[in-house]
């Protein structure tokens, strides 16, 4: 019988042979209800990759079974904080016990990133050493758990165990650069990761035949009328969407990338979940993507047979 202050934490099975893709965070910077700061899961090989880490991210693990204990290897696609400012919990997080249900990460954490990974990262991790210095001292935490492991690298392989591999590639999200994409293979299957960029090539080349594409997008239309209705913001509105990707480029993307199925995330601004909605955020996208186009929600999970 499960003692009265403790609830059951469901933990989703991890299978040796299982490919699955998980949303974790499908926002922005601004808070949205319903739409966590990004991240994305893939349960892969029997563990858990995380792309990208924002301050929802913890929470988001746990929601979906995988739990952030799971969590050994972090892969940045960029350095703006909604990408990355849930490093600092993650990091604890996934090094304490749940006492009773899962272990925790017992090994130095890996993390994986374009340029000044290490120092923007690494900022994190310093700031963390006095609690670090106190968990290992006096609550016994493993001491190889407190220690953080980088690979700085813009383009190439930059993971590949037990049959996964990852490539980073170079995408467009300037002023912010490097900023990178991934591409995920596993038993023949192939995902991408777009990370927040404009439509480049690089993109369409790695994607090439893909499972699964998730890209970041906007509402051009959207955006327009907000920023017509708010002029003294309308800078403020427009500008982020000169190095993201508006739904009709994604789609072009796709298209071009002849991927088997298109997610988008990062939504700029994010649709509701109606019907109604969702169709008037994708519209005109069907006319360039045959495929099948998914507004990507948090939680959403995307299993990949093999």
């Amino acid at each position: 019988m499960a003692q009265p202050f403790i609830q059951p934490t469901p933990i989703a099975p991890l299978a040796p042979d299982g490919f699955s893709v998980i949303l974790l965070g499908t926002g922005t910077p601004r808070a949205y209800p319903g739409a966590a700061k990004p991240a994305v899961a893939v349960a892969v090989g029997g563990q858990v990759l995380l792309f990208d880490c924002g301050c929802d991210t913890t929470r988001q693990l746990i929601a979906s079974g995988l739990m952030p204990q799971r969590v050994r290897d972090v892969f940045f696609t960029h350095h703006h904080y909604d990408h990355n400012a849930g490093f600092p919990d993650l990091f604890i997080s996934s090094w304490r016990t749940h006492v009773g249900v899962i272990e925790g990460r017992a090994q130095a954490m890996r993390v994986y990133g374009p340029s000044r990974t290490r120092e923007i990262i690494g900022a994190f991790h310093t700031a963390l050493a006095y609690d670090i210095d106190l968990r290992v001292a006096y609550n016994k935490s493993e001491a190889a758990g407190a220690h953080v492991e980088y690979t700085e690298c813009n383009t190439g392989v930059v993971f590949d165990e037990g049959g996964v591999r990852v490539t980073a590639f170079e995408v467009d999200h300037r002023p912010v650069e490097p900023a990178l994409g991934y591409l995920i293979e596993f038993g023949g299957r192939r995902v991408v990761i777009s990370g927040d960029t404009r439509p480049v090539p690089s993109t369409v080349r790695h994607a090439q035949q893909a499972d699964l594409l998730i890209h970041d997008a906007y509402q051009a239309q959207w955006l327009a009328e907000i920023a017509q209705a708010h002029p003294a913001q309308a800078v403020q509105v427009t500008n982020p969407a000169k190095y993201h990707t508006t739904t009709l480029e994604a789609a072009q993307v796709a298209q071009d990338a002849q991927v088997k199925h298109l997610v988008l995330t990062h939504h700029i601004p994010v649709p509701l979940a109606t019907p109604e909605a969702e169709a008037a955020y994708t519209a005109g996208m069907a006319d360039i993507y045959a495929g099948p186009i998914t507004v990507g929600r948090d939680l959403m999970r995307f299993d990949l047979p093999l």
